[in-house]
């Protein structure tokens, strides 16, 4: 077996919505054809929808090797949950490139520690982190007290200003603004949209990630996670105790709740011969009031991808999906979403 060594490795980190899964569906499609990449993606939630995103849009000889960690803990303070995909995906991948997506709740400074320990020193050759900011957000001190949030930020080598788009003059002036508070003023700046991101931006020498951004780090209750499953068959409810990554049953799901940073989620992943009614549960999705939603739908030959945040709704067609997941973040949960899912299941 060939000896893995200084894989180039971008960590792709920014708060919740602001597109990273676009960002790095849009760098996977300029791969060159040659190379094998792999991505490790992690979610807030249980459930893991955006290993099934990829999944769905890249064909089996691609030369893309996916593998998710969900329920938060890649920035965990242990990391063991991180180190054991990680070790797994190289081993299988040997990537010549190698994308990670931190949560955008999580805190990437603790995925580059990781990375940059001795285990990992011959192994990974960290590039550049590239951070996405929405900069419509900067007017809710919901995010510019966030933590998280700033971070993300101190921790950048390029900023990525994504749907653009979408932004006004004075949400141009007031990231600039932004920036100066935080002297990010000299980093390199990109306003795209749609995540449109050039693979020329992966490449370069590093400084700044790797040295202590200053950011204070407590693991106590406020960046706990506390995690619940329920495991159905139909109509009955079983506390199982673990991952949404167990088998499901025919006919049957999973829903599992996680709690962190202030957020719940709540998800669910159905066993593959359920399917939707599409308009029905596109309807139930666009009409929760939520921070985040995302979705994976099989309905009757075809497969969607839903994702949902406060400022767009919005779908895309998928080549094929191997069951439905649904996970939805929120400052708090309404029992009637669960109602409101299952009501637009087709009826066997």
């Amino acid at each position: 077996m060939t000896k893995i060594s200084a894989v180039p490795t971008n960590i792709i980190t920014g708060f919740l919505g602001v597109g990273k899964t676009s960002a790095i569906t849009n760098l996977l499609s300029q791969k060159p054809d040659n190379e094998t990449w792999a991505v490790l993606v992690n979610e807030f939630g249980e459930i893991g929808i955006d290993g099934s995103h990829f999944f769905g849009l890249i064909n089996s000889d691609s030369g893309v090797f996916i593998q998710e960690v969900p329920g938060g803990c890649m920035c965990c303070a242990s990391n063991v949950p991180m180190q054991v995909a990680l070790n797994k995906l190289l081993k299988e991948a040997n990537p010549d490139r190698l994308l990670i997506e931190p949560t955008g709740l999580g805190h990437p400074k603790e995925v580059i520690d990781i990375l940059s320990n001795e285990y990992y020193h011959d192994v990974i050759k960290l590039e550049k982190t590239i951070t996405l900011i929405d900069a419509r957000v900067l007017s809710d001190e919901r995010y510019t007290t966030n933590e998280t949030f700033n971070q993300q930020l101190s921790l950048a080598d390029v900023i990525v200003a994504n749907k653009s788009d979408l932004y006004s003059p004075s949400d141009r002036r007031i990231l600039t603004n932004f920036l100066a508070t935080k002297a990010l003023t000299s980093l390199p700046i990109t306003y795209t949209e749609h995540g449109k991101l050039s693979i020329s931006m992966l490449t370069g020498s590093v400084e700044k990630n790797l040295v202590d951004s200053g950011c204070k780090h407590h693991h106590d209750n406020d960046h706990s996670h506390s995690h619940d499953h329920d495991h159905v068959h139909g109509a009955a409810d079983a506390d199982t105790g673990i991952s949404s990554e167990i088998p499901i049953g025919h006919g049957s799901y999973i829903k599992a709740v996680n709690k962190g940073e202030g957020f719940f989620s709540i998800g669910w992943k159905f066993s593959p011969n359920i399917t939707f009614e599409w308009p029905a549960i596109e309807s139930v999705l666009s009409r929760i009031e939520a921070i985040r939603i995302k979705a994976i739908i099989k309905s009757d030959n075809q497969a969607f991808s839903f994702n949902k945040t406060p400022n767009e709704t919005g779908h895309i067609e998928l080549n094929h999906a191997q069951d439905s997941r649904i996970e939805i973040i929120a400052t708090a949960l309404d029992e009637k979403w669960h109602e409101d899912i299952l009501a637009t299941i087709v009826k066997e």
